[in-house]
């Protein structure tokens, strides 16, 4: 199997024609990597048609044969773990320390997400009359993943969906379809013909999945703009939904933290991925006593962190994925520069080959100014003063997502009960960024629908059926 060459469509089980291409790009030298095939409307119909096909023998099929077929997935990744992680850092551009933090989780969430099931839940039970509900699944999947993770979070959907008994069309992002194809070819092998059909195209595409009648679900991970319009796609038959959407986390730090500790742990919250992380921390709220203190040790650490081709030795942080995100990046920039922001490292970008946007500081800029209410997604982070809990408190919940959050401090009660009041899916307390297949993930308001992970997770890829069976002899009585 040649993870440099041969990049093909899976349809049924089998590699599909490459009728039309695209380039794909790395980020890192914006040289031509491949020509990626673009699925035709034809195709993606013939993805579906399997997909359904497939779905009455593969829902039949023991939960335990379809766990072990899942498990094997993440043992075929492992195999070729250091492949995916060259080609992901070619496509992709994080830099080994991420590439083998994902390829590492998706081995993990394989074999674990396999070892999930849902228990029949008996409501009566009696000599004459029995009700119980038990899950059943939906049918075919339509799956569309983000450029930032591209391996991971495609198994955070294959796994889950497969084992409850559905089947699945995936679409990866166009800018980093390469690992998700090789992805498909590991699984042909493994799986029956169409219970995975994996194929590759931009928006036009992504919206006819979205819009195919024959298509129950669609799990989505992207941005809020994007999974506004497959909700209201997804409406012409009722599909089901999962969206994972953006978020402007917040980080609130109290003034009993261990400063130079904390920097360093509050740096990597926020940058990690080059900052390309729904979750990362993307406002962070300093109490004022510590806020010169922790801004400065916030600036000595970034000063130790390379940021380069992730192909390279010794690169801690590659570039920003992907032209589109490069141009948006460098416009919040020259805003936050014109609005008369200061910066504490960073703010200039030095022109030449690669999306490389410098890790990038802002000294308290206005609470209403785009660099603090946008969701950047690229190494740009501001700091803010606060004192007064209540207020930072509102400040932090004063944005149209809710996603994750964090809170900083020795006292664990108190954070606990900032905590509380902050409207995220997720809160962490004095760390960040930790994710289990059994710990339920997703987003409040406009962060998403659904949830991912965990046995909430397993559940959002199947139906309730309530069965009620009485004996005929109690019905004539």
């Amino acid at each position: 199997m040649d993870f440099d060459a041969d990049y093909e469509m899976t349809i049924d089980g089998l590699s599909a024609e490459k009728r039309l291409t695209f380039s794909a790009i790395n980020p890192a030298t914006e040289a031509v990597i491949a020509e990626v095939p673009e699925a035709t409307a034809e195709q993606l119909d013939r993805a579906v048609a399997a997909a359904r096909r497939a779905f009455p023998g593969w829902s039949a099929t023991p939960i335990e044969r379809r766990q072990e077929l899942i498990s094997r997935i993440g043992d075929c990744i492992e195999a070729h773990a250091e492949e995916f992680m060259r080609l992901l850092t070619r496509e992709q551009g994080k830099a080994r320390a991420g590439a083998e933090w994902e390829i590492g989780g998706s081995i993990i969430w394989c074999r674990e997400i396999a070892k999930q099931s849902l228990a029949v839940h008996v409501v009566e039970k009696t000599s004459v009359r029995s009700v119980e509900t038990r899950r059943v699944p939906l049918g075919v999947v339509g799956a569309i993943t983000p450029w930032n993770f591209p391996v991971l979070l495609a198994i955070w959907k294959i796994a889950p969906a497969l084992v409850a008994g559905n089947t699945m069309v995936l679409k990866p992002s166009p800018h980093t379809s390469l690992c998700t194809l090789k992805l498909g070819e590991i699984c042909r092998d493994i799986l029956p013909p169409g219970v995975l059909n994996v194929v590759s195209g931009g928006n036009d595409l992504g919206a006819q999945l979205t819009t195919h009648p024959d298509v129950n679900k669609i799990s989505f991970t992207g941005s809020t703009a994007t999974g506004r319009k497959i909700m209201a796609a997804a409406s012409s038959n009722l599909k089901r939904i999962t969206l994972e959407l953006g978020g402007n986390d917040p980080a609130i730090v109290l003034p009993d933290v261990d400063v130079k500790e904390t920097a360093k742990a509050l740096f990597w919250a926020a940058f990690q991925n080059s900052a390309q992380f729904c979750v990362a921390a993307k406002r962070l709220y300093i109490h004022e006593d510590i806020y010169d203190e922790l801004a400065g040790a916030l600036v000595d650490y970034a000063a130790t962190v390379n940021v380069g081709d992730g192909a390279h030795q010794g690169v801690d942080l590659g570039p920003i994925q992907n032209g589109i995100q490069f141009e948006k990046l460098k416009a919040l920039l020259a805003d936050s520069k014109a609005a008369g922001d200061r910066f504490l490292t960073g703010g200039e970008i030095v022109e030449g080959p690669g999306f490389f946007v410098p890790i990038s500081i802002v000294d308290n800029p206005a609470e209403d100014s785009r660099v603090v209410t946008e969701e950047a997604f690229g190494p740009i982070l501001p700091l803010l003063k606060f004192r007064d809990i209540d207020d930072v408190i509102a400040r932090a919940n004063d944005t149209q997502y809710g996603l994750a959050a964090s809170v900083w401090s020795k006292d664990l009660k108190r954070a606990r009960a900032i905590a509380e009041r902050l409207e995220a899916g997720t809160v962490w307390i004095n760390e960040v960024h930790s994710f289990s297949p059994h710990v339920a993930f997703g987003g409040h308001k406009q962060s998403g629908i659904g949830i991912e992970n965990a046995l909430e997770g397993l559940t959002e890829y199947t139906n309730a059926q309530t069965i009620i069976a009485t004996q005929p002899e109690a019905v004539s009585a």
